[in-house]
């Protein structure tokens, strides 16, 4: 399946001690897929050597106005040429203060002012400077002007106290900027996906669950906020962060999350059912701790309700989407579940290579045959699947 056509940025680098952190970001950037060339002001280069950000983009790092190796040493004009976006990240209250007023005096204030591309701003600076009533002006002059401005967050900061004014983490600014970037394929959708597994009650301290880590789950739900969906995710115990944006519901056992989708599924246009749901629960556990004994212990196992069918074989159902996770003969299994549950979209994988892992392969069974999404990291391959989705979905819409 081909992706789509990849995306670029310019990052700028201002002088402010969060520098280090635009380190992370250049790879998280480049984690997902978006090409970056790196341009800092001449205070950033006090911080954080130019060489790491030439070794972590893969391209050579801009300071200068007046850089020869730029046709016409027009480096302000033809750096952002072609790009999606300008990020600024960190972003120092003299810099949002330069972007603010229109100054041009470096490069990079310089490109902000001559470019073609969106601007997305992550500010980061002390708390006194925040809350400055200058700086608030800045900002709001700055959004009104039509520039993102990712953050920032309240926490320690290199000055020894807490408060607002820190540069958001870089694996949340690589998001935003991701998103920001992302087609809207899904604007409007209403996205109810389960990930994660179940937990079944034993006893007082003890329960049945299975491996699942939620990162797959996780991910879609991500990519389906990328593609400008609304989505809300239920989610078994995990210690994973939702994705900013997504409504999250915590659950614990299946019977937990069937009553979650079946108060919300009626407002759902695509449910993707990615949770790993224990297929059993005790029929009677124990509300103390059973004691241990030489003799050997029984556990009367009951059917769990199957939530994708029950989701499928609504009289109006929402678009469908299954997962399963196998041990052998995937296509077999896979197409058979498809067929018993009768959902027009079933995403596969061996369970073996995917539980606990950040990359994974997918098979997608629909009814115009099989598709491979081959092995890359979870956030790439959730990324496919929901452009696949969202082709589905507009076909099937399209008919009703």
């Amino acid at each position: 399946m081909a992706e789509s056509s990849k995306k670029s940025v310019v990052l700028g680098i201002t002088g402010g001690i969060a520098a280090y952190k635009a380190a992370e970001l250049t790879r998280e950037l480049a984690r997902n897929g978006i090409e970056v060339q790196v341009v800092m002001t001449e205070a950033a280069g006090g911080l954080v050597a130019p060489a790491t950000f030439q070794a972590l983009s893969g391209k050579p790092v801009y300071t200068n106005l007046w850089d020869a190796r730029v046709a016409d040493n027009m480096a302000h004009i033809e750096l952002s040429r072609g790009k999606d976006a300008i990020v600024v990240a960190p972003a120092t209250a003299d810099f949002i203060a330069k972007l603010a007023q229109g100054l041009a005096d470096d490069l990079l204030s310089t490109l902000c002012l001559a470019r073609e591309c969106p601007l997305i701003v992550a500010p980061a600076m002390n708390r006194q400077m925040w809350d400055n009533p200058a700086t608030r002006r800045n900002i709001e002059r700055l959004l009104r002007d039509g520039v993102a401005i990712l953050g920032p967050a309240s926490g320690d900061q290199a000055c020894g106290e807490v408060g607002m004014g820190r540069m958001l983490e870089a694996r949340d600014i690589a998001e935003a900027v991701t998103a920001f970037l992302s087609p809207k394929i899904l604007r409007g959708a209403r996205v109810l996906i389960t990930a994660g597994p179940t937990f079944e009650t034993i006893d007082a301290v003890r329960g049945i669950t299975n491996r699942s880590s939620g990162k797959m789950g996780y991910a879609v739900a991500r990519a389906a906020l990328e593609a400008g969906a609304r989505v809300t995710l239920i989610s078994g115990p995990t210690s994973l962060a939702a994705p900013a944006g997504a409504q999250r519901v915590d659950v614990v056992s299946a019977r937990d999350m069937f009553q979650a989708v079946k108060k919300r599924v009626a407002d759902a246009d695509i449910f993707i059912s990615v949770a790993a749901v224990s297929d059993y629960h005790v029929a009677s556990p124990q509300r103390h701790k059973i004691k241990r004994s030489a003799r050997g212990l029984r556990l009367d196992l009951v059917p769990n309700p199957d939530i994708l069918a029950w989701v499928a074989s609504r009289p109006r159902p929402p678009f469908c989407v299954g997962f399963a996770a196998e041990t052998e003969k995937l296509r077999q299994h896979a197409e058979a579940k498809r067929r018993a549950k009768k959902v027009p979209l079933l995403a596969a994988n061996l369970a073996q290579q995917a539980i606990g892992a950040d990359d994974n392969e997918l098979t997608l069974f629909d009814d115009a045959g099989v598709h491979k999404l081959p092995r890359a990291s979870k956030q790439l391959v959730a990324r496919q699947l929901v452009a696949h989705i969202a082709k589905l979905y507009k076909q099937a819409s399209g008919k009703r």
